[in-house]
């Protein structure tokens, strides 16, 4: 290998010089010693650079194969223990195949006398099947000459299996809708007696509505009749209000009239309010205790004519002028 790449490089390297050195006579006479040392030296310069990208890229050439050589290699012992194992199998395959065919040869000849008597065992049970079915189809050839006769007259079917089909699939609607009606019952039953508990429910539900009823047009009436009661008893006392108003209006009228005379009569100054009553009747009063004081003076041998419920008076006249009370003898 080391001599190939030696050749190798030898050749590049000639054919580099080749290239290069084709240099005409006339340009290589003209040129310099020195100048044409540089050019010789600049041509080195590119054969040399080429000559190492060559042997880089030679190096890296032969760092695959030796990669690729390694990795055939390692496949190539993958192989073989692959092959090893194989053999090894087949090996094994062939002693358990011997060895089966040993025992299924012993098996056989040791079974064979059993096998030949469960067949016949068999074959006789088969047999007798055959007869029994035998015998049930004479028994069924008078149905199938009435399947026969049916299929002729109704025209409508091709064979008899059809015909049994259809009439299989009017059986199983028939089944169907049996069931659907069933079902049907069942829940009009449920319907009814939720239906008949709704109307047990209503009808308590009426009974207690009316016996609520009742019970609240019994408490209107005697609502009502406790208003009558209310309303007479308010218009009594709006009459007896009436009538209190009506006597408390004619005492103050007689109360201003006594309180008009005694004025006039005594000649008091009237300085009381015409509303303020209670000072109208303590005038009156102070009138009629002087008057009663005049009468017990002139008269003091007869008691008897002073007024009743009245006080004795003073010794002086209770006579407002003024404001001041009077003396009996200034009078």
């Amino acid at each position: 290998m080391a001599f190939n790449l030696e050749e190798y490089l030898r050749t590049a390297f000639r054919d580099k010089l080749r290239l290069h050195g084709t240099v005409p006579t006339c340009d290589a006479a003209t040129l310099l010693p020195s100048t044409r040392l540089l050019q010789k030296r600049r041509e080195m310069a590119e054969v040399e650079r080429a000559l190492q990208s060559q042997r880089q890229e030679f190096r890296q050439r032969m760092e695959r194969l030796a990669q690729r050589r390694q990795q055939l290699g390692q496949r190539e012992e993958e192989l073989r223990h692959v092959v090893l194992k194989f053999d090894a199998f087949l090996k094994a395959s062939a002693a358990r195949q011997e060895r089966a065919l040993r025992r299924a040869g012993e098996a056989r000849a040791a079974g064979q006398g059993a096998e030949t008597t469960r067949l016949r065992r068999e074959l006789e049970g088969l047999l007798q099947l055959r007869e029994r079915l035998a015998r049930h189809l004479r028994s069924l050839r008078g149905f199938e000459d009435y399947l026969q006769g049916v299929l002729a007259r109704m025209g409508q079917f091709q064979d008899v299996p059809a015909m049994l089909a259809h009439f299989g699939a009017l059986v199983e609607t028939r089944a169907t809708l049996a069931q659907q009606a069933e079902a049907g019952q069942e829940w009009l039953a449920h319907g009814r007696a939720l239906l008949q508990r709704y109307q047990a429910e209503a009808g308590s539900q009426l009974l207690r509505t009316e016996d609520e009823l009742t019970q609240l047009r019994a408490r209107l009436e005697a609502a009502h009749h406790d208003v009558l009661q209310e309303e007479s008893c308010w218009a009594h006392i709006q009459s007896a209000v009436t009538q209190k108003t009506l006597l408390l209006g004619q005492i103050k009228l007689a109360v201003l009239n006594l309180f008009q005379l005694a004025t006039a009569r005594l000649n008091i100054p009237a300085d009381v309010a015409l509303e303020d009553t209670e000072a109208q009747l303590d005038t009156v009063l102070l009138c009629m205790r002087d008057l009663a004081a005049i009468c017990a003076e002139l008269r003091p041998r007869e008691p008897g004519l002073c007024p009743q419920g009245l006080p004795a008076a003073p010794s002086t006249r209770p006579l407002r002028q003024g404001g001041a009370r009077v003396p009996l003898g200034q009078e």
